[in-house]
């Protein structure tokens, strides 16, 4: 798919498909954008809030597909008997950036839309050097809260507290964070608003700096506020992208 936006492509990385974003002209400096998708599996391809603000950064994106795997490091079978979702973006779906975008370490940022923004903050907050920049849309953080409606987490956990004790609000660490961190949630949307709310207080409590915006309204949980939402959060991953190249010279 190609248009004055740029260009989409799907691309196999690690035997999965990836959706691949080229933007006009890309930005001078290799920065790139790992994207992480929601539980209902949809794309960026046409999602052109999104696309404007890639195109207007220079951003190229690479949108790993992993079925509803909730980008854990355990198993999930509907993804791949062997690899985990977690392992894949680390193992795979990284070196690919680093080689096709000549992307540099420390100039990636994650960024993910519901399923896709706990997975993008618990994966930031687990390996914080390779990720220090991570912005979340709607982050479904207590998915425990899940596990007797949901076909997959049943599968990887035995039990709601196994899930909770996976969740990125207790995966962050007091003394090594992403230093650039932001999400946001929809004060409408009631089955994760309040799981994003603790988040922020616990941040807030260990003193662990961060943005987030649990105030904007606009369409509860799903892309009509993501949709929302995708300049404020594609701004910050570029100026923050920005911000740690200079900190790195």
């Amino acid at each position: 798919m190609t248009s004055e936006l740029g260009s989409w492509s799907e691309e196999t990385v690690g035997g999965h498909p990836c959706d691949v974003y080229e933007p006009p002209q890309r930005n001078e400096h290799g920065f790139v954008v790992i994207y992480l998708h929601g539980v209902h599996l949809n794309r960026l391809v046409d999602k052109t809030a999104f696309i404007e603000q890639f195109a207007r950064h220079g951003l190229p994106v690479v949108a790993p597909m992993t079925q509803r795997s909730w980008w854990t490091d355990r198993i999930c079978h509907e993804f791949d008997p062997k690899l985990t979702a977690e392992r894949h973006v680390l193992d795979n779906v990284l070196p690919y950036v680093q080689q096709r975008f000549g992307a540099k370490e420390r100039n990636v940022a994650l960024l993910g839309t519901s399923m896709g923004g706990q997975g993008a903050l618990r994966i930031s907050y687990k390996h914080p050097v390779r990720f220090p920049i991570v912005a979340a849309i709607a982050p479904a953080i207590d998915y425990q809260t899940r596990f007797d409606d949901d076909e997959t987490i049943p599968q990887m956990y035995s039990d709601p507290e196994a899930v909770r004790q996976d969740t990125a609000t207790l995966h962050i660490h007091p003394l090594n964070w992403p230093r650039h961190q932001f999400f946001s949630c929809d004060p409408e949307d009631y089955r994760w608003w309040d799981s994003a709310d603790r988040l922020r207080m616990k941040l807030y409590s260990l003193g662990v700096p961060h943005e987030c915006d649990l105030e904007t309204s606009g369409g509860g949980h799903g892309f009509d506020y993501y949709n929302l939402m995708a300049e404020r959060a594609v701004n910050f991953i570029a100026e923050r992208l920005d911000q740690e190249r200079r900190h790195l010279v």
